[in-house]
């Protein structure tokens, strides 16, 4: 008796991610869309995402570990936060049972089995499950499963409290990464291991 309900806060087109959730077995999605929203940062992505999930009601918040442009990964943390519940992070692996949700937590030297009472918040790694490809049976149900759609009103929160005015941080310039320049090519005339120590050393890497 479990019901899946993805969420998403962004333009129109975020809801082709929602689409395909439906497609991989979610049951219903809601899209949170507002143009005051637009350059919203993490902290009021965390009050946007709080709200929306509060109005729905959940038992377990599932998320990935950080976004692809920022990349912080702190959303869930503060998502946590706002609902008042605990947060388990980073997870490579996730099981529900008896009003706890347990995981494994990887870390360089060790792993951690963590566990917390729901409702909770977790994140998980791309290690956490195998990937799951929308069927054609799929993507045919998915067009019938409801997608709500709210703005920052039906969540009751006022255009200052995010956008560009309400974030507590903001990009001041952004670059395009240099192109990779060519390698130094050591040509080994038995001095090849001088060579490589000398260079090692000159980037204090030894």
């Amino acid at each position: 008796d479990v019901e899946i309900t993805v969420l998403t806060v962004g333009p129109e087109d975020a809801k082709d991610a929602l689409r395909k959730a439906l497609s991989m077995g979610a049951d219903k999605a809601i899209h949170v869309e507002d143009d005051d929203l637009h350059g919203t940062d993490a902290i009021g992505t965390s009050l946007v995402l709080a709200k929306a999930i509060e109005k729905a009601g959940f038992d377990l918040v599932v998320s990935g570990m950080a976004s692809t442009d920022g990349t912080g990964g702190i959303v869930p943390a503060l998502l946590a936060e706002r609902l008042g519940v605990p947060q388990v992070t980073l997870l490579s692996e996730v099981a529900v049972a008896d009003g706890t949700v347990k995981g494994r937590r990887d870390g360089d030297a060790a792993s951690e089995q963590l566990e917390a009472s729901l409702p909770a918040v977790v994140s998980v790694t791309d290690q956490s499950g195998e990937a799951r490809y929308p069927s054609f049976k799929g993507i045919m149900a998915a067009k019938k499963k409801p997608v709500t759609s709210w703005d920052l009103s039906d969540l009751e929160i006022d255009a200052e409290e995010v956008g560009l005015d309400g974030a507590y941080t903001k990009v001041e310039t952004a670059a395009a990464r240099p192109a990779r320049t060519a390698g130094t090519i050591v040509k080994d005339e038995g001095e090849g291991g001088k060579q490589l120590a000398e260079f090692l050393a000159s980037q204090k890497f030894i």
